[in-house]
Order: structure tokens, then sequence, then C-alpha cells
């Protein structure tokens, strides 16, 4: 059983596309259900998410004002963990149609098999298809100095699109409360991967394709701040290499 987190941010145009195709797709969600994560949206997103009909089981999770990705997944982890027992999953993901719902089941096997979380990986078998190169060269830059800072293996470590296991994240929480995603954009993918694995929780990945031309307008993420985000977690992790160093 899974439920999906997906937060949204004036996707108006790419929910319904989204919905239309989960609802397709009722193996991955049967028991579950998707938590839409609306952060603070100006446009019809909310109207979309609750006009939508279907067997598709759908809550929406508003945040009156527009405050990130990591808060958007704090909330939306928040009630799956409410809803949800330690041997389910939970599948995140974008809203703008861009991740790749082909590769789920995959993802939830290397799950079931064991992995804590699985990440959607656009390295080693998988790619960045029509993504500009100023996100190329971010998604690069930002893995190889979190992997580089944090000690990490994975290859991919900012993208949305994953698979947690229910009782890592519960665990993740217990270890560290309100400071779990202390990232409010999109740096909090790379924050929550870290906690994790410093926890000894069980990281996997699958190659996937991102796709940029499925989604309609543009990109909601800022360069400058991300990598601002992406910098702050660096300067935590020199500071408690170095704490536990003397």
């Amino acid at each position: 059983m899974a439920w999906f987190v997906v937060p949204a941010y004036n996707e108006e145009a790419n929910l319904p596309r989204l919905l239309a195709d989960l609802e397709l797709r009722r193996e991955l969600w049967h028991g579950g259900g998707v938590l839409l994560v609306d952060d603070g949206s100006t446009d019809g997103t909310v109207a979309v998410a609750h006009e939508h009909r279907g067997e598709l089981p759908l809550i929406v999770v508003r945040q009156m004002r527009n405050q990130g990705a990591g808060r958007a997944f704090d909330r939306g982890f928040r009630r799956a963990l409410q809803l949800a027992s330690d041997d389910e999953l939970i599948v995140t993901l974008e809203s703008d149609t861009t991740s790749d719902l082909d590769a789920v089941q995959e993802m939830l096997a290397k799950a079931r098999a064991g992995a804590d979380v699985v990440l959607a990986s656009h390295h080693d078998g998988g790619e960045l298809v029509n993504v500009g190169a100023h996100r190329r060269f971010l998604s690069k830059a930002a893995a190889y100095a979190i992997r580089r800072s944090a000690g990490l293996e994975a290859r991919t470590v900012s993208s949305f699109f994953r698979v947690y296991r229910v009782a890592a994240l519960r665990a993740a929480y217990e270890r560290y409360g309100d400071d779990f995603i202390r990232e409010s954009g999109f740096a909090c993918k790379a924050e929550i991967l870290i906690k994790m694995s410093n926890l000894g929780l069980r990281v996997a990945e699958v190659p996937v394709s991102l796709d940029w031309s499925r989604r309609e307008g543009e990109s909601k993420l800022r360069v400058l701040p991300t990598m601002q985000g992406y910098a702050r977690l660096m300067i935590r992790q020199v500071g408690a290499a170095r704490e536990r160093a003397s």
C-alpha cells in the first residue's frame, strides 16, 4: 500500500494530467491515496483538485501562504504518518508531471525488498531530458558537493521523486523532531537524505529519466536560493564533523 505526497504551487495547468495518470494506475495507490499539499497557490490549483472525479482518494492539505518545498513536504509527511502504518510506503513526486510514473513499481519493489529510501536517479542509466544547462549544472554540482560534505554514496540528492518506508520516516521524525526538515526550499531533499543516511537507513537508487518537456509553465526552482540552501547544509555538515572530532 502506498501514499503519494505531492507538493504543488501554481500547477493548475499540470495537475489534471497528473491526477488522470494516477487514476489509471490503481495498483500504485490502492488502499492508500494522494496527499496534495498546496503551498499557497494563487491560481486554480486547489479548485482543480477539488473538481477531480474518480476513485483516486485525494486529500488536499493547504498552506495559506507560499512557504517552500521543505514546509510542504513536512506538512505532507506528518499527515501521511497519521494515516499510514509502519509497513506502508510513501511516494513523493513533482506535481508538474515530469516524474515518470512508469518507474514507481520498480521503486516500490526496491523498498519492499528492504530499502528505506529509494531515489529516482538521473545518473547511471537515467537522464535529464529537455533540461536547461543551468538546471543540469545545479543538479550535478549539488550532488557532488553534498556527497563530499556528507559522505553520501547516492548519485541523485535533489530529486523530489522518491519512495520512503513509513517506518523509516517515523524514525527520522522521532530522532530529529522539528529539526528534521530545516530547509524550506528545494535543498530540503538533500537535507532529508543526509539525516536519514546518518541514522544508518538503507538507500537504493533506480535509474529514471526526467523530461521537462512534459510540463506546462516555468519551473518553480530558483537557482540562487537553492544554492544558498545547499551551502547552509554543507556548513552544518562541516560543523557537525568538527564536533564529532573534538
